[in-house]
């Protein structure tokens, strides 16, 4: 799809469609179509609440062969996550009628370069669709070619914003594709391969830890769980480095939990809904989406990515029950359920990043169900050792819109994980789950600041929304990109 920022006015504009954001309390002018506007909303049609939409065949005094109304709500609680909702379902209502080309003229409050940014990566999260491997009758082929984004004038921030908005939303949306794909045809070793192809494009270091030079180093956590089955496992390095030296010694690391497929080894899942777990390797898909934009967007620090990759399967070499296992960094951990991995893998990957010269930690996982219990489908939950290092991560995350929530981690919790023949067992029971998850990963990464963001709630959407498809979300890309480029 073709961006193209202009200058002309609404009524000069010719388009298959032209969009206009409605608010509740606030109707455009009748001009716009001949008093048809008036009639939608005193008939109840078209009201103006958030995400309603109407469209107009041959609008009055218009060039547009159609005008869409879209609703923004209150115009005072309409902010750039709104703005990025509206923008998707542009897409998501024209698209499937064939319209090639779209415009939209911002003014008033949504003539803003946070504002134009949201719209251009919810315009680009809309376009998305889960329909790689359908063979016919795929949305995907109808295509919106060239979506017209008028201002008054184009001003630098305007013109950044646009070129921010592309980055982040073809970003995220790189991470999509990577959760999307099957198993059979995404295994550690091919998301490696993406990941460093990815990384040749854009001018990224990449270096790919393969299972010998593990085992070398003594992750005996994340080869423990890659034991069950015949794909490799593999830990992928990427690293962006700035042009001129930092003003500062910070260094961050990313850290995703790369898990292909997971069964949930011996400790075996069921079946219904088994096949949705290809999308646990969602935050090595985010965190490798977030240097795909931090490699073009270039902050000012340095910034290094680990995704540990393995498959966690079933097999007469799968870890068992009852197992202990050394990590990287030195402790002893008992198996008491082996679907419980994503801890197993983020130890030595957070130990490793935190040994490899990184200040600061955050990582993201598909990590625990107990979170989508605790928060639904609508926030990650944020555990921390470090208050200034959480309230930056919560800071970025309502900058971008991707709500997240904070959680206790209080020193008694750890209580839960002990263990009888190991330093720790890597389930704590029934209660805090998602708490005592990230109790065991705060052990691992040396005093380091450090935020855990458990994505398992909001990795995936079950059904689609109308301005995002079903399936994999993205998240939190946008977060790690906006911490990377605003850390100063």
């Amino acid at each position: 799809m073709e961006l193209i920022l202009g200058t002309a006015k609404a009524s000069d504009i010719e388009t298959g469609a032209f969009a206009v954001i409605c608010f509740k309390d606030e109707k455009p002018g009748d001009e716009l179509a001949g008093g048809i506007v008036k009639e939608l909303d005193d008939s109840g049609e078209f009201t103006g609440k958030a995400l309603e939409t109407a469209l107009i065949h041959h609008p009055a005094g218009m060039k547009a062969t159609r005008l869409l109304l879209v609703g923004g709500g209150e115009k005072a609680k309409f902010t750039p996550a709104e703005m990025r909702k509206a923008g998707g379902v542009i897409v998501r209502t024209l698209k499937p009628k064939g319209i090639a080309d779209v415009a939209i003229r911002l003014k008033g409050i949504t003539l803003d370069p946070a504002m134009l940014e949201a719209l251009v990566e919810g315009i680009i999260l809309g376009d998305f669709e889960p329909d790689l491997h359908k063979t016919a009758d795929k949305p995907s082929d109808k295509k919106i070619e060239h979506f017209r984004i008028s201002v008054p004038e184009e001003t630098a921030p305007l013109i950044d914003a646009l070129h921010r908005g592309r980055v982040i939303g073809e970003a995220q949306n790189f991470a999509r594709t990577l959760v999307n794909e099957p198993a059979n045809l995404l295994t550690p070793l091919k998301l490696a391969a993406c990941a460093k192809d990815m990384a040749a494009e854009f001018g990224l270091g990449c270096e790919l830890l393969d299972e010998g030079r593990m085992r070398q180093l003594g992750f005996g956590a994340l080869l423990g769980v890659s034991m069950g089955s015949a794909e490799p496992p593999v830990m992928i390095v990427l690293k962006y480095t700035p042009a001129a030296p930092p003003a500062t010694t910070d260094h961050l690391a990313i850290i995703g939990k790369g898990v292909t497929f997971d069964t949930g080894g011996v400790s075996i899942k069921p079946s219904e809904g088994m096949e949705k777990m290809k999308y646990d390797m969602g935050g090595a898909a985010a965190v490798i989406g977030a240097m795909r934009a931090i490699a073009q967007l270039k902050p000012a620090i340095p910034v290094t990515m680990y995704a540990p990759c393995v498959e966690n399967m079933v097999g007469h070499k799968a870890q068992r029950p009852g197992d202990i296992v050394t990590t990287y960094q030195g402790k002893t951990i008992e198996v008491l359920n082996t679907d419980a991995e994503g801890r197993l893998i983020l130890a030595d990957a957070l130990t490793y990043a935190a040994r490899q010269g990184c200040t600061h930690l955050v990582n993201a996982a598909t990590l625990t169900g107990a979170i989508a219990v605790a928060l639904g489908h609508l926030y990650s939950g944020v555990f921390s050792n470090n208050d200034e290092l959480q309230e930056r991560v919560l800071a970025a995350s309502k900058a971008v819109g991707e709500r997240m929530w904070p959680f206790p981690m209080d020193d008694d919790y750890k209580d839960y994980v002990k263990s009888s023949f190991a330093d720790m067992g890597n389930i704590g029971g029934r209660w805090g789950g998602s708490i005592t998850a990230a109790k065991i990963l705060q052990e691992f990464v040396e005093g380091k600041p450090w935020v855990h963001l458990d994505i398992a709630g909001v990795a995936w959407l079950d059904e689609s929304k109308p301005f995002l498809a079903k399936g994999p979300t993205g998240t939190p890309v946008r977060t790690f990109v906006h911490i990377a480029t605003n850390w100063a």
